[in-house]
């Protein structure tokens, strides 16, 4: 008779639970492929660096002729004798992060998921189908926005003077926009899964709706680094209508949840009893 082992050879615990060792090995495993994707990621946004680089500033140089136009003169620098490798390998971490992104979120979710649903395959394999599409297209809203926020700041500086652009800073609040709008867009995925777990449910949700719209502009109008109300309703805008969408699932899921669990309470008040007869 074959022994049900765990991991390594070893008997899994009560009720069919992996041994704390077993949990330490997965995570070890699975932190050195997250972090291996990610090594790979950064050498290879190292090979392209010059069509990154090209990226990453064509919305400066898209709104560098109006700055021009208004008697500002504007240019992107790098500092210090090491300035310029530090600049590319910071940019090259940054891309390596977003290449490697579907990989360590895999990672992320195989391990998490197991808890929290049956099919931990199948559902690790949909939240990272679902992450990252909304990560890249929040991040393509941002980097969209990304011209006129250049624009605004940078209009500030008084008619005849020269603003110069740090390369870290540019990469900085590049990423900043970038990231905060890709984070932005996955707040469908939080309010699915804590619907999931049952840690709120679509009725609360629909209670909650006013307040969380206005938590939502409020963290849009805070967290966006610009001071203009065009770029935080960039944000708000989208985050509000995915919102919304999480709101429509987490509804259907309960339903659903709740037929399942109808029908479970319908089988067991209703025993098939034996004619007395048959029982003689």
């Amino acid at each position: 008779m074959a022994l049900g082992l765990g991991r390594g050879g070893r008997k899994p615990g009560p009720g069919g639970e992996m041994p704390l060792l077993d949990h330490l090995a997965e995570l070890r495993s699975r932190l050195f492929k997250a972090l291996a994707a990610v090594a790979i990621g950064v050498i290879v946004a190292w090979y392209f660096y010059p069509q990154i680089l090209d990226w990453l500033t064509a919305p400066y140089e898209q709104v560098r002729p109006a700055l021009e136009a208004e008697g500002i003169d504007t240019e992107l620098i790098v500092s210090g004798i090491g300035g310029a490798f530090q600049f590319q390998l910071r940019t090259s971490i940054v891309a390596g992060l977003v290449f490697s992104s579907p990989v360590w979120l895999w990672q992320l979710w195989a391990f998490v998921l197991p808890a929290l649903h049956r099919h931990e395959k199948r559902a690790a394999v949909l939240l990272t189908a679902t992450c990252v599409p909304l990560f890249l297209g929040g991040a393509w809203i941002g980097y969209w926005t990304f011209p006129k926020a250049i624009e605004l700041l940078v209009g500030f500086a008084p008619e005849g003077w020269t603003n110069l652009l740090n390369g870290a800073d540019y990469l900085s609040f590049a990423t900043r926009m970038i990231v905060l709008f890709g984070v932005g867009a996955q707040i469908p995925v939080v309010v699915v899964v804590l619907n999931r777990i049952g840690a709120v449910s679509g009725a609360q949700l629909i209670r909650a709706r006013p307040w969380i719209i206005i938590a939502i502009f409020v963290f849009a109008a805070v967290a966006t680094p610009t001071v203009d109300p065009v770029t935080f309703l960039f944000l708000a805008i989208p985050m509000s209508f995915l919102y919304l969408v999480a709101e429509i699932i987490a509804r259907v899921t309960d339903r659903r949840r709740g037929r399942t669990e109808q029908r479970w309470d319908d089988d067991e008040a209703s025993p098939l009893d034996a004619p007395e007869g048959l029982n003689d």
